[in-house]
């Protein structure tokens, strides 16, 4: 065998081991099959998987191409309470009021019913007795799939009023679920360019979250526009409370789930996973109150070395704060000077709630109020207002490749794959200039 063959063998065995390494080790995808494993067992049957914690937490997983999307929820003790996979992709999830473990969800499915020209989406809101697995529906739509089509969050009003962030219209409304009447109704296309953003009309705002806040006005996040964005149902867009401002990815990039703390509680501030910037963030309201004028000031902000595309944060009535951290596929919890205290492994979280402690940071205290410490990836490194500040194109490509790639490899596995492929190429390439026989391109084919 010629030296070069040898060469390439190695190469070959050598890719194909880390490959195969890194699928049967695969932490992510693992603990959600150990988390279903769990549920199908009897309750008294059913082992640890988390570090124990108060009270409920619950977990929503978009999952990728419908694998390992799923709603699952721990019990105080750290064993799996509920489990549920029966959606491609779960987002916000929300306690219900005088319920202390029951739960409503948004999720989504694919649908491809003869009301639906062309391939659809679901778009739902179930209620769930954690319990029990009861689950009523409360309300849904079919949507087409051509542009945005799911919703990422749902605010519950009152008992009949539901508050509905539509990506496909890149508008909020308020619906009646009894009437199914919609009762009100703002769109992002009246106080926003059409050229900013996304390319319109597909996924132009992706606008991510809604939020009533204590005061009577919505809060929104439009993903695209980089902006925070605060609504008086009465009177319209408040362009002076707008956090944030497109293209400045310093102070915010393509962000997910602002959570909204009131003066009452050491706000105004907004608590937000500041998601292509690799953080939380958390921006405190100066020279003002709720409802009034002011500016807007970063008082908070934490990273580490893992984090990659987080997308939720809930501050905690105990100070700690709970993180959804997409692509690095876990929800940890920090306290007040910035250290993990409890993690969980489960393949890309979208939302996280502590039951007990509150809707989303109800319960919780702003930053500065609490006087917490804020830190980034270098263990107790403290940031500033640039110290994360994003390229244009870097984390949007390398995150994006998350949602393409299998749901065992990491960006390392990838270069590995592409190594593996450019070796066996190269290889063929190699064996083909070196062979005895020549092969001429003609017709008929002849060999000489």
């Amino acid at each position: 065998m010629r030296r070069y063959r040898i060469a390439f063998a190695l190469m070959v065995v050598l890719c194909a081991g880390i490959l195969g390494y890194s699928y049967a080790t695969t932490s992510a995808g693992g603990a959600v099959s150990t988390y279903q494993q769990q549920a199908d067992l009897p309750d008294d049957e059913r082992t640890s998987v988390a570090e124990p914690r108060e009270n409920v937490t619950v977990i929503a997983g978009h999952g990728q191409n419908g694998e390992s999307a799923a709603l699952v929820a721990f019990a105080p003790s750290g064993e799996v309470l509920y489990y549920d996979d029966s959606f491609h992709g779960y987002f916000d999830v929300d306690p219900v009021e005088g319920e202390s473990r029951t739960v409503e969800y948004v999720a989504e499915r694919n649908y491809a019913g003869d009301d639906c020209d062309g391939p659809c989406t679901i778009s739902a809101v179930e209620r769930v007795n954690l319990t029990t697995g009861e689950v009523t529906p409360i309300y849904s739509q079919v949507i087409p799939q051509d542009r945005g089509a799911n919703w990422h969050d749902v605010d519950r009003l009152d008992d009949s009023r539901l508050l509905v962030g539509d990506i496909f219209r890149d508008e909020v409304y308020v619906v009646n679920t009894t009437t199914g009447l919609t009762e009100w109704e703002w769109t992002a296309k009246t106080d926003f360019p059409l050229s900013g953003g996304g390319t319109y009309p597909a996924d132009w705002a992706h606008l991510n979250d809604v939020e009533r806040l204590p005061d009577g006005r919505y809060m929104f996040s439009l993903r695209n526009q980089d902006q925070v964005v605060f609504v008086d149902p009465e009177t319209g867009l408040q362009s002076d409370w707008t956090l944030g401002a497109e293209d400045e990815y310093g102070v915010l990039y393509e962000q997910h789930n602002p959570d909204y703390v009131p003066e009452s509680h050491g706000g105004p501030s907004a608590i937000v996973a500041d998601s292509l910037n690799d953080r939380i963030v958390e921006y405190q309201r100066v020279n003002g109150s709720d409802g009034d004028g002011g500016e807007w000031k970063q008082s908070w902000v934490w990273s580490d070395d893992e984090m990659k595309w987080p997308r939720d944060a809930d501050r905690l009535p105990n100070g700690n704060t709970l993180i959804a951290d997409t692509n690095a596929h876990r929800v940890v919890e920090v306290n007040e000077s910035g250290d993990v205290v409890w993690r969980a492994n489960t393949y890309a979280p979208y939302d996280v709630e502590r039951l007990g402690t509150g809707d989303e940071s109800a319960g919780g205290r702003s930053a500065e109020s609490a006087d917490l410490r804020s830190r980034g990836p270098n263990d107790s490194e403290e940031l500033n207002d640039t110290a994360t500040v994003a390229g244009y194109t870097p984390r949007k490509v390398t995150n994006s490749l998350a949602f393409v790639l299998p749901l065992w490899m990491s960006y390392a596995d990838a270069a590995v794959a592409v190594l593996l492929a450019v070796s066996l190429l190269t290889w063929a390439v190699v064996e083909y200039r070196n062979a005895s026989v020549s092969v001429s391109f003609r017709w008929p084919v002849r060999f000489e």
